[in-house]
């Protein structure tokens, strides 16, 4: 999110503390949308990656001129503005023996995202893993009633290659040694490889779907779980859950999401996105080793569901298949997490972030195929269509103990609250970048303060009057997928331009085409879904 692209010079060291380049030297570089921005780098000079000259320590060298009116320190040196609490920042960075600093857009210092360019391969690991594995997850094991055992667990391991390379795609595009520049937001990468308007309509609805949909359902989930955790809780003793009614939960849950928002940057949220990361392992593990241990339901079956017509059927096979596309997600937040991390031509970023997704996904495909596979092995036909964790309230709420109930409840609850922060974090860094690019200063806390607790409380506001909003899921989820399984192919084709008719160019083609064919037929299938069966529209009414 946002318009600002990370560009970097050709010569770090060609001045001293006490020299800048004027804005007309062959050393100093613009983004591509400033309007005196002239040329490619001068060939023979060498370009080198950089995190921002703001950040990384207290005291940097200045090598850029900030824009017009901005507030910045004079002399020669500026202070970092890095607000990131020391116990969440890593302890030791090679940023400082690895890189050479160089002219990149100094706004970039003053937004969230690329803050602090302090970040490691375990920090990746925590945003990707949390950002990753989530509460769709729980509704695996429904696709499989509909595709059955074999082409569920094909369905399920092909997405799961498909994504994963996906990813790899997009941190090597990332940084392109060839202009110099490092895409630190999805958005900005799709106007660089499709063109600015195209790349905006494109992708813009996608990723703001992806990002305020995401902390919409997490304050729809949170709020509901909260409840049913004092249930669990409280049964039996004298404090009563009813008392509350259901958008007073909404709002106590809205009021701890905003409070945890305050945190000012991508990598402050390291150890909120790690403790969301184990509470998303904590509690899809112990739902389906529960459902396990407690056996299959008497007359379960596993024979795929077939009702009603040939095109009724069609659609069901096609909203499995979006269950499954919709199990992964945070492809949208990969070059933002990427862009919190120092790099250099020796220690380019793409090695560290590519190490921490690895563990991510591998711990992911250890926590969704046991869920898929043993959610489906207990229940078959039996699981309701909202998933395991209503299976497990429904069917095991008598012969399980209270103690185990709650805490699944509990580890749901947090992994809301986390998985809120990071993907808010987009939408903060784009609310930022609007005022920074009007007022040429970087937001003052309280700025920033109100503006955050101003989307939170709007995304409960949306939670509470559109609480159908979930039924439209599949509609415009499907708008959303060629974020995840087709743009970056595209992206790769027209940065990278391998050969072509190369192996390469054949297999980005293919996967391309076919997400884009899946998006349509999951649009066609949502649509199907809103005529057919119809929508409730009960505004201001949650359940």
């Amino acid at each position: 999110m946002g318009d600002m692209i990370d560009q970097v010079g050709s010569n770090p060291n060609a001045f001293g503390p006490s020299q800048r380049p004027p804005h007309d030297s062959p050393s100093f570089s613009l983004p591509p949308d400033h309007p005196q921005s002239t040329t490619e780098p001068i060939a023979g000079h060498e370009i080198t990656f950089s995190s921002s000259p703001f950040v990384g320590s207290p005291d940097r060298l200045m090598t850029s001129i900030p824009p017009s009116g901005a507030r910045t320190p004079n002399s020669n040196y500026i202070k970092s503005r890095n607000l990131t609490p020391k116990f969440l920042t890593p302890l030791a960075s090679f940023s400082k023996h690895a890189l050479h600093l160089t002219k990149m857009d100094p706004t970039d210092a003053w937004l969230p995202i690329t803050e602090s360019r302090n970040g490691n391969a375990y920090y990746a690991g925590f945003h990707t893993l949390c950002a990753g594995i989530g509460i769709q997850a729980l509704v695996l094991p429904v696709a499989f009633t509909i595709l059955g055992w074999a082409w569920g667990v094909i369905t399920l391991t092909l997405a799961f290659i498909w994504q994963l390379y996906t990813l790899y795609l997009l941190v090597n595009l990332h940084e392109s040694p060839e202009l110099g520049v490092r895409y630190s937001r999805y958005m900005q990468l799709a106007k660089a490889a499709f063109g600015v308007r195209l790349g905006r309509i494109l992708a813009k609805l996608s990723i703001v779907y992806l990002s305020v949909g995401t902390c919409i359902a997490c304050i729809i989930i949170g709020s509901s779980t909260l409840k049913i955790f004092f249930l669990v809780v409280c049964a039996g003793g004298d404090c009563n859950p009813e008392k509350l009614t259901v958008v007073e939960w909404y709002l106590v849950f809205t009021c701890g999401v905003v409070i945890l928002s305050q945190l000012p940057n991508l990598n402050s949220i390291a150890g909120v996105s790690l403790i969301g990361a184990v509470t998303a392992l904590g509690y899809c593990s112990t739902i389906w080793v529960v459902s396990v241990a407690k056996g299959r339901l008497p007359n379960v079956s596993y024979n795929p569901v077939r009702v009603g017509s040939g095109v009724t059927r069609f659609f069901d096979v096609l909203n499995a298949l979006g269950i499954i596309s919709f199990a992964f997600r945070g492809h949208n937040l990969v070059l933002e997490i990427q862009a919190t991390m120092p790099t250099s031509k020796a220690h380019p970023s793409t090695v560290p972030m590519w190490k921490g997704i690895k563990v991510s996904y591998a711990l992911v495909a250890i926590c969704l195929f046991p869920l898929a596979i043993g959610g489906y092995w207990a229940y078959g036909h039996l699981i309701p269509p909202s998933g395991m964790l209503t299976a497990l309230f429904v069917y095991h709420s008598q012969d399980v103990a209270k103690s185990v109930l709650g805490l699944t409840s509990l580890l749901v609850i947090i992994n809301a609250l986390t998985s809120f922060q990071i993907y808010g974090m987009p939408t903060f860094d784009e609310m930022e970048s609007v005022y920074v690019k009007r007022y040429k200063k970087p937001c003052s806390w309280w700025h920033r303060t109100i503006m955050r607790a101003l989307f939170g409380f709007t995304c409960f506001f949306l939670a509470v009057t559109i609480p159908f909003l979930a039924n439209l899921a599949g509609l415009v989820g499907g708008m959303a997928l060629p974020v995840t399984l087709a743009y970056p192919c595209f992206m790769w084709l027209r940065i990278k331009k391998p050969k072509v008719y190369s192996p390469i160019w054949w297999l980005n083609w293919t996967l391309g085409v076919l997400g884009m064919i899946l998006s349509g037929l999951l649009i066609s299938a949502g649509v199907y879904v809103v005529i057919h069966d119809g929508i409730k529209f009960n505004f201001f009414k949650p359940v």
